[in-house]
């Protein structure tokens, strides 16, 4: 069984008010090369900084070893870490930089006075000892000769082998790299990719990796922990996650995804785009799924032979493949293949059962807790909308002076009332007039799922957020603010509770 070296255990790290990292838990197993991977701001780099202990859980702990290490201090945990900007001592030389920590570290010596009685001292390497391990950390960084040279006259991947070499020469036993690929060229960094994964091969260290690369993750790590908002979406293996995503974002983040909404029609039969395909993954018949196919797990076949028959619309060339885009219906499938068609041509699609991977939808309906206002209108995600308040008493109506009065001629004041909004996901659509809809927000998620886009607008601000899902047509750009129209007749009221105020 493998050795836990670190462990989260429902770590949560505020900013301010700003929720960063909500309840995160996972394992780090002792040798293990682990990648946190996602887009930017997802609070990867803010869990790497918390276990060197650069910043501190709000709640939660972080455990080395079986051993409580949240509020221990960074030099007092045995780990080191590479950044992205190398961060070398420009006026030191290579061997310089790499001693330095050395130089600084004292250890803990045993001797024995002339009465055979131990003791301890603290005392600072020897020059000796200091050129040995300096000697064998740029050795494994293959920079042999390169001592005496300033570390400005390097190219960007020396510069980041001499940093490697700096953070493994103390011997820690788990090494951080937080993006360290992102400053090198394409091809470097493929080289880099390599090299990283035999060092810890030489090593035999924890290596925690942070990166937005998808080919750096799946290249180069024994697990990776896929994260979005400050939330773990899936962890495994890198082959694991490519072909069994947990939901939609990892589908379509991870490598090039065609995303359907699908019905199970069957026993392992799914029906999307319009036809019906054999399946491995057992859903009971008639439940709504998210369809995900990999674009190689599509067949090109002639129109006859193929379930589905579409006209291509775009070829383009991506070096190993060509990536072919096939209108079918109204459904967009891409295509990955070594072999071409024309643009325009009529072609046949076929996806074997195990190129089909079926997940429960993440997002069926939008859900807000809401407040009536004395307008009768509804409060919730940081807004205000019109709507039938009718509905929480069937056969109720609105008199002249905007009271509720009930089937039974009660008369009711529903100011204050809490109540429970549901919208669903093709009842709202957005504007870029800010005064158009009942709240606004910024666009964080947009997802292509073959003939629409799901997207994301959350509204508020810190720990008032508010996400609103939809389904649209249009093509929008993440991260623009807009504001959220939903119609009346489209938000369903019911009460949360019994208590209403009475007139």
């Amino acid at each position: 069984m493998a050795e836990h070296i670190i462990e989260l255990q429902d770590v949560t790290k505020y900013y301010g008010e700003n929720l960063v990292i909500d309840h995160v838990s996972f394992y780090v197993n002792k040798g293990e090369f682990i990648t946190f991977l996602g887009p930017s701001g997802c609070g990867k780099t803010t869990t790497l900084r918390m276990i060197a202990g650069f910043d501190l859980p709000t709640s939660g702990k972080i455990l080395l070893n079986g051993k409580d290490i949240s509020l221990l201090p960074p030099n007092k945990r045995p780990v080191n870490t590479v950044f992205q900007r190398y961060a070398l001592f420009p006026h030191l030389n290579v061997y310089e930089n790499v001693a330095f920590g050395l130089k600084c570290k004292k250890v803990l010596n045993t001797y024995r006075n002339d009465k055979g009685e131990e003791y301890t001292k603290k005392e600072r390497l020897t020059k000796k000892t200091i050129e040995e391990k300096v000697k064998k950390a740029l050795a494994l960084v293959d920079l042999e000769g390169f001592e005496k040279r300033s570390v400005t006259t390097l190219s960007g991947g020396q510069q980041q082998r001499v940093a490697i070499a700096r953070a493994v020469v103390n011997e820690p036993e788990i090494l951080l790299l937080d993006e360290p690929l992102g400053a090198l060229d394409l091809k470097m960094r493929k080289e880099m990719q390599i090299e990283l994964k035999e060092m810890h091969r030489r090593l035999g260290i924890t290596f925690i990796y942070v990166t937005h690369d998808q080919e750096e993750a799946l290249t180069m790590s024994d697990t990776i922990v896929v994260m979005a908002d400050g939330v773990v979406q899936q962890i495994g293996t890198p082959t694991g996650i490519y072909n069994e995503p947990a939901n939609t974002f990892v589908a379509d983040f991870i490598g090039e995804s065609n995303i359907f909404n699908g019905t199970v029609v069957g026993a392992r039969k799914v029906k999307f785009c319009g036809k019906t395909f054999d399946c491995v993954d057992d859903f009971g018949e008639g439940e709504p799924v998210d369809v995900v196919v990999r674009p190689e797990d599509v067949q090109m076949t002639s129109p006859e032979r193929g379930v589905l028959k579409g006209e291509v619309i775009s070829v383009v060339f991506k070096g190993i493949h060509y990536e072919i885009t096939v209108q079918v219906g109204k459904y967009e499938v891409v295509v990955q293949s070594t072999e071409s068609r024309a643009v325009g041509e009529t072609i046949g699609l076929n996806v074997a059962p195990d190129g089909i991977h079926l997940m429960r939808p993440k997002y069926t309906t939008n859900v807000f807790d809401g407040v009536i206002d004395k307008e009768n209108k509804v409060e919730f995600a940081g807004g205000k909308f019109d709507c039938d308040v009718t509905q929480l008493y069937p056969g109720s109506h609105i008199d002249e002076e905007d009271y509720l009065i009930t089937a039974a001629g009660e008369k009711i004041d529903l100011t204050g009332t809490e109540v429970k909004v549901e919208v669903g996901l093709y009842d709202i659509s957005i504007s870029d007039d800010e005064e158009a809809g009942g709240t606004t927000g910024h666009i964080i998620s947009i997802i292509y799922k073959g003939d629409h886009y799901r997207l994301i607008v959350r509204t508020g601000d810190s720990d008032e957020d508010e996400d609103f899902v939809f389904a649209t047509e249009d093509l929008w750009n993440e991260n623009d603010y807009v504001s959220v129209i939903i119609p009346k007749d489209k938000i369903k009221l019911t009460l949360k509770n019994t208590e209403e105020k009475k007139r």
